[in-house]
């Protein structure tokens, strides 16, 4: 003779005990890969990054628009001296193969063309905020992603997902929209090809940021965080003080003429 089920009214079903255990199960490994103290830590870096970078777009756009003060390569300039006067120096007194000189002997070629394009970068993006707006910036700053994952692809050899591409898709109809938006009202204002010409800047800045992140990502996990912040601080300085330099020598060339005809006017 059979039991009798104990299932009555108020008793769960079996397949909602089994839905809610499931689901259970999806929290808790969930939590277990999201929720790990190296994640949290990257999180966290990470957003202290952005307001680094976002106080330093506030900055830029306020010096321009409201003291006229357009310095884009001295800027950089400073902060290559601080990387200068920190890593390089730690990499001139270590010894073995991690010395400064070793790696100039090796690797000079490489870390110049890393400088060139990350000078280059730091220029065209600060120079920018001269034509553009600060949204504008920001917004198609992220045009270095899809340009970043193409060079991952070749170079570190990532591999990425149907969703990944999803997401560059869109990224880049966000630029193309936000360009045509910049463009439009432009030239209500009588000022599109200054707007376009700083969206330009951008979207180079942009794609050689992608450059020098990628390099960065094989330096450090091939090599050292050290010696990439040490040579990027050494030829940084180098190139963005002899840009600064020739800035600073064929400005005053250009504005005297102006200022003499202004006082003889």
């Amino acid at each position: 003779m059979e039991a009798a089920s104990p299932a009555g009214p108020g008793a769960p079903q079996p397949a909602s005990q089994g839905a809610e255990g499931a689901s259970r199960s999806l929290l808790r490994r969930l939590k277990s890969k999201l929720f790990t103290w190296n994640i949290l830590k990257t999180i966290a870096l990470g957003q202290m990054l952005s307001l680094c970078i976002c106080g330093t777009a506030i900055t830029s756009q306020y010096l321009a628009e409201k003291y006229k003060v357009n310095t884009p390569m001295l800027q950089s300039f400073i902060n290559y001296c601080l990387l200068f006067l920190v890593y390089t120096m730690m990499l001139a007194f270590q010894s073995g193969s991690d010395n400064l000189l070793i790696i100039l002997k090796r690797k000079w070629w490489k870390y110049i063309l890393l400088g060139v394009a990350d000078v280059e970068a730091n220029y065209l993006v600060v120079k920018a905020y001269q034509y553009t707006t600060l949204t504008s910036v920001q917004l198609l700053d992220c045009f270095g992603i899809p340009v970043l994952m193409a060079l991952s692809w070749f170079i570190l050899h990532a591999r990425y997902r149907v969703i990944h591409f999803i997401a560059v898709s869109v990224c880049l109809l966000g630029v193309g929209t936000m360009v045509g938006a910049d463009v439009l009202a432009g030239r209500q204002e009588d000022s599109g090809s200054d707007v376009l010409l700083g969206d330009i800047f951008v979207l180079l800045g942009s794609s050689l940021y992608a450059i020098s992140n990628v390099c960065e990502e094989y330096v450090v996990k091939k090599l050292s965080r050290q010696e990439f912040l040490g040579m990027v601080g050494l030829f940084g300085t180098i190139i963005s003080g002899i840009q600064l330099l020739a800035v600073c020598g064929i400005c005053p060339l250009y504005v005297l003429p102006v200022q003499l005809h202004a006082i003889g006017d």
